[in-house]
């Protein structure tokens, strides 16, 4: 699927897809005052976007990484594999240290953490549909090595050594979620969710499933602080 380029003075169309509707909404307002820039349509989770995706056939999709019903990390994953043409920026609350390399291996053409404001907003918006990435200047120069000569940044944190699998099922532990509720989100067998409580455990030093259950849930606490 290509979005439409009957005219290329037309304004790009952008689909916003994040859980929280002022988030939305505000996004929206900034976006709609551009001249070459329009709203083709808001998601609040991954079911709905991929729905959207299909019928507006957007320029670019405005992805958070933490979504209801599937991670923001999935959907992206699923919108390259259906709509390969479409263009997928980031834009969330969470430390672009930890997701952005993430992000960009799923798919997404840029890494934008909310608190930067709008300015940015735009410029992320414009620089992604201009065919380039876009990322802080903190982190650009390392994850541009990385993707250029292939080898991973060594992220020496816990978190970091996580596969994204292993991240999204850390992410439901802490969510509180049950092994057959992450069977089902995460399409894959309550057998394999507890192999990945296995070396999530391992990785993080962590010697007993209750303390990999406390360990999630204030992680996940912290993280809703910022």
């Amino acid at each position: 699927m290509k979005p439409d380029s009957k005219d290329n003075k037309s304004p790009r169309k952008i689909l916003i897809v994040d859980d929280h509707p002022l988030t939305r909404r505000g996004m929206a307002q900034l976006i709609s005052q551009e001249t070459d820039l329009s709203v083709c349509g808001e998601a609040g989770d991954a079911d709905r976007a991929v729905s959207m995706v299909g019928s507006l056939k957007p320029h670019l999709v405005i992805v958070d990484v933490t979504l209801p019903g599937k991670p923001g990390l999935e959907l992206i994953k699923e919108l390259r594999t259906f709509f390969p043409e479409i263009l997928l920026l980031v834009v969330s609350m969470h430390d672009e240290s930890l997701y952005a390399e993430r992000a960009l291996r799923a798919g997404a053409r840029g890494y934008l953490m909310k608190n930067e404001g709008g300015d940015k907003l735009l410029d992320a918006i414009r620089h992604v549909l201009s065919g380039k990435v876009y990322l802080s200047e903190s982190l650009s120069d390392q994850i541009l090595d990385l993707f250029s000569t292939g080898r991973p940044r060594r992220n020496k944190t816990p978190m970091g050594q996580l596969t994204d699998r292993e991240f999204e099922v850390f992410q439901f532990i802490g969510q509180g979620l049950t092994t057959r509720e992450m069977s089902a989100k995460l399409h894959m067998s309550a057998k394999t969710v507890e192999t990945h409580r296995l070396h999530i455990r391992a990785k993080l030093g962590l010697k007993t499933g209750p303390e990999l259950i406390k360990y999630a849930v204030r992680w996940a606490g912290a993280r809703d602080l910022i």
